[in-house]
């Protein structure tokens, strides 16, 4: 959430930033600055009338004391209509304070220096590219050498619940273990700490990381309870510092945690969800990191290299874009993607995204750290996929298939034992 401070500051640079993600914030500043005037305004009345009946109660105990008793109780005729419109006044503070708040949420973070304009994902900058393009002789797509050596079963899943929930068989179901166990390996080798959080979470969670209300009917929701089935493990690893006042020397704080993730993905179709582009449930691995704000972009840096030497490690060709405005999500400042390539349907798919919401979620979660002076200062989070499994199995299969087997990254056969999908 944006500071209400920036925008009485300097509404006219936040409007000018807010374009480059292709929003026109100009109608809801301007409510939001007019709203945040009233309400200053009451603050300034109901602190008069506070502090008038103060000294009116210290003038009704001298007179008391005097034996003025008349003038005593014309006091406490006064003090008892100040108290009336203060009443009043309190109940026009919470409402404008509401509205203010409703108003705030609907703000999209503003975007780094360094993001580019643009309004798609054809728009978006590649800053480098890595690994090897595979000169392949067998080409069958992911869903078809799933089939073919019966490790995915797609037809089942839609039969167990519907579209997007497929059932992963003998050596598959094994493959999704093994790159689960060594993301986490990976992660915590280079000092991540592990956790294990829950797979629902309540509604104060989804706002405090920003997918709520902005992505509310993409997250499924279990009614009964009010719990969301979580998107990402962003949103309840982030969460657990919600409410939180860290020191500063304990910052970096370094997470990793593996979990199931949910996603309605409406509106989805075509060859962007076939197979195992695109499903309403998958594993992930998440790398998240609560850092100070002068040091947070050294911070994405260190992620991005970290993600990318995951990617490597795995033999697949991938490259790295920087988002452009257009293509942002609501609550990152500076987002860079992680695509792999598939060599079968010949597109590049995305596997990862590693931004820096700088303190666009630490408003929202009241994070903060005390610095050298004792004072509370919002910290910056990040977060990053390391990795998302669904498309790097993909890759996997398509790009190592041979005439009667698919080869496993040497990096897996520990985890898998096996070096061979036949």
């Amino acid at each position: 959430m944006l500071n209400i401070k920036l925008l009485r500051d300097d509404s006219r640079f936040v409007k000018e930033r807010l374009l480059v993600k292709n929003f026109d914030a100009t109608v809801i500043i301007d409510s939001i600055l007019d709203s945040d005037l009233k309400r200053r305004n009451i603050q300034t009345e109901l602190d008069s009338i506070l502090s008038g009946q103060n000294t009116m109660a210290r003038e009704i105990g001298q007179l008391m004391k005097s034996g003025e008793r008349e003038k005593a109780e014309a006091l406490k005729s006064k003090v008892a209509s100040l108290k009336e419109r203060s009443k009043e006044l309190e109940g026009e503070m919470d409402k404008f304070s509401q509205l203010l708040n409703e108003l705030l949420v609907q703000l999209p973070n503003l975007p780094h220096s360094s993001v580019p304009s643009g309004k798609s994902a054809q728009d978006n900058e590649i800053v480098r590219e890595g690994g090897v393009m595979p000169d392949l002789k067998e080409n069958m797509p992911h869903w078809e050498l799933a089939k073919k050596y019966e490790i995915i079963d797609f037809d089942l899943g839609v039969k167990l619940t519907g579209a997007g929930f497929p059932v992963y068989k003998g050596k598959g179901a094994r493959l999704q273990r093994a790159l689960i166990s060594y993301f986490l390996d990976y992660n915590t080798k280079a000092g991540y700490n592990e956790v294990m959080p829950p797979l629902m979470v309540n509604e104060a969670s989804g706002y405090g990381t920003g997918q709520l209300p902005d992505k509310g009917e993409q997250m499924y929701h279990v009614g009964l309870d009010n719990f969301y089935l979580i998107p990402t493990a962003e949103v309840p690893v982030t969460n657990i510092f919600r409410d939180v006042i860290l020191s500063e020397s304990e910052l970096p704080v370094k997470l990793t945690a593996y979990t199931p993730c949910f996603r309605r993905e409406a509106g989805s179709y075509g060859k962007d969800v076939r197979g195992l582009n695109r499903l309403h449930q998958f594993d992930k691995v998440e790398i998240v990191q609560i850092a100070h704000p002068g040091d947070s972009y050294d911070a994405l840096e260190g992620m991005v290299s970290h993600v990318e030497g995951l990617v490597s490690s795995l033999g697949l060709p991938y490259r790295i874009l920087r988002l452009c405005g257009g293509d942002m999500s609501f609550t990152s400042a500076l987002t860079y993607d992680f695509e792999v390539w598939s060599a079968a349907q010949q597109r590049w798919l995305e596997v990862s995204s590693v931004s820096n919401f700088e303190t666009f979620q630490s408003n929202r979660l009241k994070l903060r750290y005390k610095d050298e002076n004792g004072k509370p200062v919002a910290a910056h989070t990040l977060n990053g996929s390391s990795l998302a499994l669904p498309r790097i199995v993909a890759a996997l299969l398509e790009n190592n298939q041979q005439a009667d087997k698919i080869a496993i990254p040497e990096v897996l056969v520990p985890y898998t034992g096996f070096q061979f999908l036949d």
